[in-house]
């Protein structure tokens, strides 16, 4: 893909190396990109085969009573599915076309100063997220360890920081080094997968049918609440789609991006969801590790099994919760990309993941969900707005990296209009993210051109005659 557009943003992309910006956060060059097609669809199936996935389908039976049934379950995942696509390859044009990072891409908006506050609501979340997932493959891999040694070693513990220690190394190849990952993860733990549905398809139909299948259900605000959940799980990651983007060979069309995100997560995402709904139905266990041992009653399988859920924790975080992150920490701290991942995963460590997985704690993680995705929302509405209604897709990447430039300093209308908008996303917690969205774009289109139209912020670049 060759647009004038696009030649003329290449030249725009003179970075000032003298900024103190490290080297990682520089605009990725056409050469610098060799993650392919494929590989980024596999990419995103072995992010959507998680056990956070599964623990959010496995909610939906609580105390043997589902709030959706099947038909209402797929139903809301097609639609959250779909909408997380479209603004996937809506955001991730920006990080595309110009290769710059997400913590980059807020500048836009936030201004220098102002995206650290913005850039900070999305690497917290990723912290968390990649504890918990740590947390659910230690898990896994205490299961092992008690198989190999005969029930003489049981400590969670030491593997959850065996886990971390792992991914921590695996991090510092770089998002090659993610891409290589995913691709082995997505194949291994999807045919895992096969065979825990066709077990569960055997021997717990009856039971899974009687508390699932045949469940009365909701369409009313469970329905629609299930929905912003499945996108909430998403908001983090397609708010910094050019982080993913911007490693993506050029020459893909918009469409043939967006059928990338729709196919995979489709694929991934709905079978993940199944399964912990049919997990937690046969077993009354919203935690897929321990229900997964319920199930296969079997040493040697429940080795296999449990050592693809490591493998699963370690792809999602891969590509979720380390490389975000890190590049906030990078920014902020002025760390180069290494340091800055082990901080991360260091800090992983005590973010408490312990608590979240618990049985009593499955509608706690989808309240969390609720919560933060109240700010991401407005955020990534602020970004979609600023990129193409009011910029027409047109920024000089370089005056981004300039930090005593035009972006210097804050944008208070971006930041107003992201206050409003998550204050009128906890009003109603359940539809949080549709809500943050709206009210958080119509006001910062309003705030722009009306309250702060003649702002020193950006002034004069926005609206050109």
């Amino acid at each position: 893909m060759s647009t004038n557009l696009e030649d003329n943003m290449k030249k725009e992309i003179q970075i000032d190396h003298s900024t103190g910006v490290d080297e990682s956060l520089n605009p990725k060059r056409e050469e610098e990109r060799t993650v392919g097609p494929i590989a980024y669809a596999f990419m995103w199936i072995g992010d959507g085969v998680n056990l956070g996935n599964m623990t959010l389908g496995a909610s939906l039976v609580v105390a043997g009573v589902a709030t959706l049934n099947l038909f209402q379950t797929f139903a809301a995942a097609a639609i959250a599915i779909g909408i997380i696509s479209i603004i996937f390859a809506l955001n991730d044009r920006v990080g595309y076309r110009t290769g710059i990072p997400y913590v980059v891409q807020l500048r836009m908006s936030f201004g220098v100063k102002g995206s650290i506050i913005s850039s900070l609501l999305r690497g917290i979340p990723a912290i968390i997220w990649y504890g918990f997932q740590s947390w659910i493959g230690g898990t896994a891999l205490n299961e092992i360890a008690k198989v190999v040694t005969g029930g003489s070693f049981d400590n969670v513990v030491i593997c959850f920081v065996v886990i971390q220690l792992i991914q921590i190394v695996l991090s510092m190849y770089g998002f090659h080094a993610i891409a290589w990952v995913e691709t082995v993860a997505s194949v291994v733990i999807m045919l895992a997968l096969i065979y825990v549905f066709g077990v569960l398809l055997n021997s717990h139909s009856e039971v899974i049918a009687e508390k699932w299948l045949h469940a009365e259900g909701s369409w009313g605000l469970p329905f629609f609440a299930f929905i912003m959940m499945f996108m909430g799980n998403y908001a983090a990651i397609f708010l910094s789609a050019a982080d993913y983007s911007r490693e993506l060979k050029t020459g893909i069309s918009d469409k043939k991006r967006g059928f990338l995100y729709f196919s995979p997560i489709l694929i991934a995402y709905g079978f993940v969801l199944t399964i912990g709904a049919m997990l937690a139905s046969a077993t009354g266990i919203s935690n897929p590790v321990k229900a997964f041992a319920v199930v296969v009653d079997n040493s040697y399988i429940t080795v296999g099994v449990s050592a693809f859920i490591v493998l699963g924790a370690i792809a999602v975080n891969m590509v979720a919760n380390i490389v975000p992150p890190t590049y906030v920490i990078t920014l902020l701290t002025k760390m180069k990309y290494k340091p800055a991942v082990v901080l991360t995963g260091l800090l992983a460590l005590g973010s408490f993941p312990w608590v979240l997985v618990q049985d009593s704690s499955a509608k706690g993680l989808g309240m969390f969900i609720l919560i933060y995705s109240a700010f991401l929302g407005p955020i990534v509405s602020i970004l979609l707005i600023e990129y193409y209604i009011l910029r027409k897709q047109k920024v000089n990447v370089a005056d981004l990296y300039a930090e005593d430039g035009p972006f210097a300093g804050y944008n208070p209308a971006a930041i107003l209009a992201m206050l409003i908008g998550a204050g009128a996303a906890f009003t109603l917690v359940e539809l949080a993210w549709i809500i943050g969205v709206v009210v958080a774009g119509i006001s910062y289109i309003l705030l722009t051109k009306y309250a702060f139209k003649d702002s020193k912020f950006k002034k004069g670049t926005i609206f050109e005659k």
